[in-house]
């Protein structure tokens, strides 16, 4: 019987130091994982890798920026020197510009779509082949609520995150028969660096917190209790699916 644990599962998790990414690194170590993570920031990625394998962890940062081609590729050659396959990939790295659309430059929105999808893209085709040595594995895509309806975001980012969630639904039928399932989570407004100058400004925080039911906003570890279910094998029928992670927010009327 399936066991409620990523024992000596093999993981890709990008961007891997902070909120949602860390959250989930701490889950899947602590969940018996063995993981390999990414980020741009160097010294960043040698601290969380000394932090977690001071605690006997089987964890090896690499640093890299997922939007960089030269630098995914690095990503899956540093895989191969440590395993002959890849059980789990979590695609979690991402950014945001905030502005009226009208606003932004190309370059701008070009980084936006290249770090939040071009990325999550080339990862699925570039561990597709480690991906099928595994015959039992998982792809996670971390989306946002954004990528469903209009949260002030920016239309980049926004779209960028619609763009993740029918990706997964495409190869969670395209992939299926090579053992290969394929879900996303979208989380709502959630405690990280990335949303930190956003919610700390408390006019904006209320409102956020007015329109969930629940009555906060997310933390990064409850999202990643999420993304580790759906990369357990327990959730061994499950794929194609979109999982908000949004404290009851869809289910109402903005």
């Amino acid at each position: 019987m399936n066991s409620w644990n990523l024992k000596d599962k093999k993981v890709l998790i990008t961007g891997g130091t902070k909120g949602i990414g860390r959250a989930t690194l701490e889950t899947f170590a602590d969940l018996g994982a063995q993981i390999i993570f990414t980020a741009r920031n160097e010294s960043e990625v040698k601290e969380t890798e000394q932090a977690f394998r001071a605690k006997g962890f089987n964890v090896f940062g690499f640093s890299a920026d997922a939007a960089i081609k030269k630098d995914r590729l690095a990503v899956i050659d540093f895989i191969k020197t440590k395993w002959n396959h890849l059980d789990i990939l979590v695609n979690n790295a991402g950014t945001n510009i905030r502005k009226k659309t009208i606003e932004y430059s190309e370059e701008e929105y070009q980084k936006v779509y290249q770090t939040n999808f071009f990325s999550a893209f080339e990862f699925c085709r570039l561990c597709y082949p480690l991906l099928t040595k595994s015959k039992n594995s998982s792809i996670i895509n971390v989306a946002s609520v954004a990528g469903q309806y209009d949260l002030g975001t920016g239309s980049p980012y926004a779209t960028s995150k619609a763009a993740m969630i029918q990706l997964s639904r495409n190869l969670a039928v395209e992939w299926a028969k090579e053992g290969i399932r394929v879900n996303t989570v979208s989380p709502w407004f959630t405690v990280t660096p990335l949303t930190d100058s956003y919610l700390s400004n408390p006019e904006k925080s209320n409102q956020i917190t007015a329109r969930t039911p629940i009555g906060r906003v997310a933390r990064a570890e409850e999202v990643a209790s999420a993304i580790a279910f759906f990369a357990m094998d327990k959730a061994s029928y499950i794929s194609g699916q979109h999982l908000m992670i949004d404290g009851g927010v869809s289910a109402g009327i903005f």
